[in-house]
């Protein structure tokens, strides 16, 4: 049970103040909430693609209106600079823009082709699951939240929205914004608080779950959705690798592989966790390594325009976290060469070497400011230790032959694979994103993201059967040797395959002839011929 006074509190993980609070949304709210949702949807569902695009994009008005007031509230609640905080606010409102754009095509009804039947049509449409429940997680409050919700409600589905109580402060604000476009606010509702709040939520037996979220988190909601077969979707986490071939640019790679490491103080699912450089260039990366590190500045600052290149870390469990593969790490040999302090919630960027997989700092997810650096021999080793791996969302490869790079990049067992550079993948609204194995089992970004929130319902549509359409010849006993003619001139891949099952019909299968000729008593030997060889060429063609 969730007591009606639990509250989850806002603190500035950067100065420790409290800055707000949230009462904690109790299970009984949660499974009206659940109800209400359920009754709302037949109303959303009704309105056009079209329609649901348009009120849609009133959010987007609505967030570029308040994106200074977004990127203080994220700085605060989370730590991250409001640069970074404006990171999310663009990628964010661009997918909104892209989605509501092309929404009514994406979503729009598809003709089949009719296979043997003649006079039938034949159609898939895209509808609903109903009531969707979205769990998000707290390192990117604004861009993994909203596009899931905006995908889900352009596929109709009402939704039930629990922010983590790691970023409360930023569900809160999303609340608020949706809110402010009344025309949608009727068709999305909020659950505020900690894991109870989630668990009651799976428990209130959504249409469909969508989580983002760390694995644990993840195996946690599965084994709760598999009880009522719930449909559950989830992106989890990543220990993206970054590979540095003997042909690299070493410069480059040094430079925005610190950047990748240590941007949003690695905290991103898409942060570079480990790097494989071969041993030729392995002295000159990991100098150049040192030199861009040493740039990279720690601190917070609340104003637009901060110095700092790397914030604090959002919350405590998350510093124990990061402690505790660096402690692991040098108990089994590495060493740190740079970095490696904590103060409060700041962990400076830290830079290890000596590193191998037997360390927690290169087989789980550390999610923190380190870049753990290990020599090899070749690009066969450099991919077995980045496939060696429970997760695979994304993988860095750098060289100056981009199809040295491409042909490496395609034995990585990944979502993505980004060639000379860092995290820009994920920023590309409309590239498909998502990952393999542990890191999950769905697609965001683009056509995609929108499609998974509808499931297809097909339609089949005539009148009743015309005894002109050879297709309903095949339904009465005695013609086998009819639908064996039709499926060799239909599908035979030679000449004379086809010439062959023809010819037998018309020589051999009198059984087969006479079916055809009862079937075709009423409206002509002619006309049921020309409608046998009309069906079997269109149906080649496709």
């Amino acid at each position: 049970m969730i007591p009606p006074t639990d509250c989850i509190e806002f603190i500035n993980p950067a100065t420790g103040a409290k800055f707000g609070e949230v009462r904690m949304t109790t299970e009984a709210e949660v499974m009206t909430a659940r109800r209400e949702m359920a009754a709302a949807q037949s109303v959303w569902a009704a309105k056009s693609v079209k329609e649901r695009a348009r009120l849609v994009k009133k959010l987007q008005s609505v967030m570029i209106d308040a994106t200074d007031e977004i990127t203080a509230v994220v700085n605060r609640d989370h730590g991250k600079s409001r640069l970074d905080a404006m990171h999310e606010v663009f990628m964010t409102v661009e997918k909104i823009h892209h989605y509501t754009a092309h929404a009514p095509r994406w979503l729009a009804r598809e003709r089949v082709p009719r296979g043997l039947y003649f006079f039938k049509r034949f159609y898939a449409e895209r509808e609903p699951y109903g009531v969707v429940g979205i769990i998000g997680p707290w390192n990117y409050p604004i861009d993994l939240m909203v596009p899931p919700i905006i995908s889900a409600l352009l596929a109709g589905n009402t939704v039930l929205v629990k922010p983590s109580e790691v970023a409360a402060a930023t569900g809160v604000l999303l609340e608020t914004l949706i809110n402010r476009v009344p025309e949608l606010s009727p068709f999305v509702r909020f659950l505020h608080g900690d894991a109870r709040v989630g668990q009651a939520l799976v428990r209130s037996k959504p249409d469909l779950l969508f989580l983002t979220g760390s694995v644990k988190t993840g195996q946690i909601v599965a084994k709760m959705a598999a009880e009522n077969m719930t449909p559950f979707m989830y992106e989890l986490g990543g220990k993206d690798a970054m590979l540095v071939l003997e042909d690299a640019d070493v410069a480059a790679a040094a430079k925005w592989g610190v950047w990748g490491a240590f941007y949003t103080t690695g905290q991103a699912c898409v942060s570079v966790e480990r790097v494989y450089v071969h041993e030729k260039v392995y002295d000159a990366f990991v100098a150049a390594v040192l030199e861009e590190t040493a740039r990279f500045t720690v601190g917070y600052s609340p104003d637009t325009d901060s110095s700092y290149n790397m914030g604090p870390l959002t919350f405590e469990r998350q510093c124990n976290i990061v402690s505790d593969h660096l402690d692991d790490a040098l108990a089994r040999g590495a060493r740190i060469i740079m970095g490696g302090k904590r103060a409060g919630m700041f962990i400076e960027p830290t830079v290890l070497i000596d590193v191998d997989h037997s360390m927690k700092i290169m087989m789980d997810e550390t999610f923190g400011p380190t870049m753990p650096i290990m020599k090899v021999q070749d690009d066969t080793q450099a991919i077995q230790l980045a496939n060696h791996s429970s997760m695979g969302l994304s993988a860095y490869v750098w060289s100056r032959d981009l199809k040295h790079a491409e042909r490496v990049g395609r034995q990585l067992e990944v979502g993505v694979v980004n060639i000379n550079d860092t995290m820009g993948h994920y920023s590309v609204a409309q590239l498909p994103f998502g990952g393999t194995k542990l890191s999950g089992n769905t697609r965001t970004h683009g056509r995609g993201e929108v499609m998974q929130f509808a499931r297809q319902k097909a339609y089949s549509i005539s009148r009743p059967p015309n005894p002109i359409d050879p297709v309903i010849w095949i339904r009465y006993p005695g013609s086998y040797g009819l639908l064996k003619m039709m499926t060799g001139v239909t599908y035979g891949t030679t000449l004379r395959q086809r010439l062959e099952h023809l010819g037998e019909f018309l020589t051999k299968d009198e059984r087969a002839q006479a079916v055809a000729g009862r079937a075709a008593v009423g409206v002509g030997a002619a006309s049921a011929l020309a409608a046998l060889a009309v069906m079997l060429l269109r149906v080649r063609r496709h």
